[in-house]
């Protein structure tokens, strides 16, 4: 079985991790959101869905300095549960990364169209009460395959190319953050919640689209295998990806408000892009612009990495056909896998603007499902394997356990049409049971190549990790005798 490179540094892992994280609408919807919960709800909602997120993948962390594995969590969950669960939380992340690439295909040409509102007039079609016009989806489509052209040349270009993009990103939201808190008013945030509403209930209803808006750091465990470092400093990359990419979302948004009264805007189309140029700095509202468009980039870029890396090590446990196991011989990626990802991204973009929403809240029941899996799985490999240790080692076991019951919790919320963060009725279900629906289908397609227990770990551990493993199971049988 083939293995990838190992080239990428620490610091640049954990660029990858955070600007994979940071992406696009955050900075413009926010309008949307303020107007639904407060800027108090979004904001308070996303330190909550932090909070959330950083002990849901203490697993992760822990996990990935003891197998630093292409696929991560599909590694970690097939070792302690086997190909099903294996299968499930490759699927879950997948549909969780495909639901972002899907909105950044329509999100492209959305952001094009404020500066050239033409692109979106024309001939077209109309889903979920939103034109979606022809030039809109060329745009989109040439935007995915100009990441996918990236990708295919291998995440050395991809992590270079994501420093720099990082490097505008703080540079232009320092200048937000200085501006917003030496200019603005404390007055512009308070009260952070509307007349009348709850704002504990506002707060819990955004961490559904905090969490999707948070979705990207595992792209650290899923890039392991080519991490050229100490196995611990994996664990680190993924804790402080998430802290990284989540301040920077709260710093940002929190200026956004004490620059100008959150009220206005939360009436406006493109939130702090205007809020900014209203309350008298044009530039800075073009700055704004220019996050959201790298942001697009970045975590375009780093979920379009991520994504055939799952498949890569679902085919390696032969739950997928070995075809996407193979690597290009020029540039050592996974091209199959990755001309997958595209087509899945180009099949579920073409639902436009009007679907996406849908996506995020689509993302966030993925991700708090793989969240709880992997969770899970490091209770039953700590049980089984107690003297396995990457160096990266958690003192006790309740912070990530509980992680994972809240993650349990948000999924089981969304499936609840009564909760606050329930999916909409009928058409985010009928997408959910759709990609339910593709993977019962290709699990069952594949039962002929799924490979027995040990030659499946074999392949998803590689010869390093797998004989290590074996040691340790024969350490254990003679600590027993």
């Amino acid at each position: 079985m083939q293995n990838l490179t190992r080239h990428i540094s620490f610091p640049r892992l954990l660029i990858l991790g955070a600007s994979s994280v940071i992406g696009s609408s955050w900075i413009y919807t926010n309008g949307i959101f303020f107007s639904k919960y407060g800027a108090g709800g979004e904001i308070f909602g996303f330190v909550l869905a932090m909070a959330i997120t950083v002990l849901a993948s203490l697993a992760f962390a822990e996990l990935s300095s003891i197998f630093p594995r292409s696929g991560g969590p599909v590694v970690y969950s097939y070792l302690a549960f086997g190909k099903r669960w294996g299968f499930a939380t490759g699927w879950a992340i997948l549909g969780a990364y495909l639901s972002a690439l899907s909105f950044y295909v329509t999100a492209s040409s959305m952001l094009l169209a404020t500066i050239w509102p033409q692109i979106s007039q024309g001939p077209g079609y109309t889903i979920a009460g939103a034109h979606v016009s022809l030039m809109e989806l060329a745009i989109g489509v040439a935007f995915t395959l100009f990441i996918f052209a990236l990708n295919i040349r291998g995440t050395r270009l991809t992590a270079g190319v994501q420093a720099v993009l990082f490097g505008g990103l703080v540079i232009l939201g320092g200048a937000l953050i200085v501006t917003g808190f030496s200019q603005g008013s404390p007055k512009n945030f308070w009260p952070a919640f509307a007349t009348g509403s709850d704002p504990l209930l506002n707060i819990v209803r955004f961490v559904l689209p905090a969490m999707t808006f948070l979705t990207g750091w595992e792209v650290v465990t899923i890039l392991a295998e080519e991490a050229d470092m100490p196995p611990a400093k994996i664990g680190k990359a993924v804790v402080g990806a998430i802290v990284l990419a989540a301040s920077y979302y709260i710093i940002v948004l929190l200026a956004s408000a004490w620059v100008y009264p959150w009220q206005k805007t939360a009436t406006f189309e493109m939130g702090s892009i205007t809020a900014f140029t209203k309350a008298g700095f044009p530039l800075l509202g073009q700055a704004a612009f220019l996050i959201a468009f790298l942001g697009l980039f970045t975590s375009f870029i780093g979920l379009f990495t991520a994504a055939p890396r799952l498949i890569l090590s679902l085919a390696r446990a032969g739950l997928l056909p070995p075809r996407f196991a193979r690597l290009s011989e020029k540039h050592g990626t996974p091209l199959n896998a990755t001309v997958l990802v595209l087509l899945f991204a180009i099949g579920f973009g073409w639902l436009g603007k009007g679907a996406m929403t849908y996506f995020l809240d689509l993302g966030g029941f993925f991700v708090a499902m793989a969240w709880a899996i992997t969770a899970m799985s490091l209770w039953r490999i700590r049980r089984d394997y107690p003297d396995l240790n990457g160096g990266f080692r958690l003192h006790r076991l309740w912070p990530s356990m509980l992680g994972g019951f809240l993650a349990v919790v948000i999924a089981i919320g969304t499936l609840y049409p009564k909760s606050p963060v329930a999916l909409a009725w009928p058409t985010e279900y009928i997408m959910l049971a759709v990609w339910i629906g593709l993977g019962l289908l290709f699990y069952w397609l594949g039962r002929s190549e799924h490979q027995d227990n040990d030659t499946a770990l074999h392949h998803l551990l590689g010869d390093k990790e797998y004989q290590r493993l074996a040691e340790v199971k024969r350490q254990d049988r003679k600590d027993d005798d």
